[in-house]
């Protein structure tokens, strides 16, 4: 089933920069209706306004770590386009910091914008999608299956949305396919609010490190996105989608 006006509805968290960002484009470029959520306000406003030559957008500032913020927020979507085919959880943020030193608070705040709020938007996002036969993609990272000193909230996060997103799949299908991605290195300089927005600085040794060839850009992750909630995509759910040019399949010795 797709919107009153015929076209599939995306609703993308973390929508106004990075991958989120791109994946909005990718939608809109594709012929969607998009909702992009994001509780940074002037990222919002400025990713609203770029992308509204492009098709039709619906911008929420919301914290989806909040539920009634991401019901309120699910519910506005759906009364404009009268529902939601895609939901991406991609809000979130990356916190380094020495784990004697991480306070609760700190860890809570990761936990719950990329885990907590996964589940919040998928649980209200669910009757919709399961009417419209829809998909959830979770964004990961590679960080669930390999880690840096002091990422522990991140990592785990990501860990945890990688396990939310099987049992997702298990109790939504078939209705709804759910699964994930595990990006690696995006590079997402250029794609911020324009306060930060910048040229990329990478190194010949940056990309040939990748076996890929290069560093990884928003783009890469927004056409797996849309991959894995099109047609051809029709057999595939609870999968961990791992888009890293190659970097956790390469042997590394000291």
């Amino acid at each position: 089933m797709a919107s009153r006006s015929g076209r599939k509805v995306a609703f993308i968290t973390g929508g106004a920069q990075g991958i989120g960002k791109a994946t909005a484009i990718a939608a809109l470029s594709a012929g969607m209706e998009v909702a992009i959520l994001d509780r940074d306000r002037r990222a919002l406003g400025e990713a609203s306004r770029e992308l509204a030559p492009l098709g039709e957008v619906l911008a929420l500032g919301a914290d989806v770590s909040d539920e009634t913020q991401v019901r309120r927020a699910i519910g506005a979507a759906c009364r404009r386009f009268g529902g939601i085919d895609l939901l991406v959880n991609d809000a979130g943020y990356m916190l380094r910091k020495q784990v004697t030193r991480l306070t609760l608070k700190e860890w809570n705040g990761v936990i719950g914008t990329h885990l907590t709020g996964a589940f919040l938007c998928a649980k209200h996002a669910a009757p919709s999608l399961v009417e419209r036969g829809g998909s959830i993609v979770n964004i990961a990272s590679t960080r669930a299956l390999m880690s840096e000193p002091d990422t522990e909230s991140y990592s785990a996060a990501k860990g945890g949305l990688v396990a939310l997103t099987h049992a997702l799949a298990l109790s939504l299908g078939p209705a709804v396919r759910v699964n994930c991605i595990s990006p690696g290195w995006i590079d997402t300089s250029a794609w911020k609010k324009k306060a930060v927005r910048k040229a990329a600085a990478l190194s010949r040794q940056d990309h040939a490190q990748h076996p890929a060839g290069r560093v990884g850009r928003p783009e890469d992750i927004a056409a797996a996105i849309l991959f894995l909630a099109g047609p051809d995509s029709g057999f595939v759910t609870g999968a961990n989608l791992v888009v890293d040019g190659g970097m956790t399949r390469k042997m590394i010795y000291a």
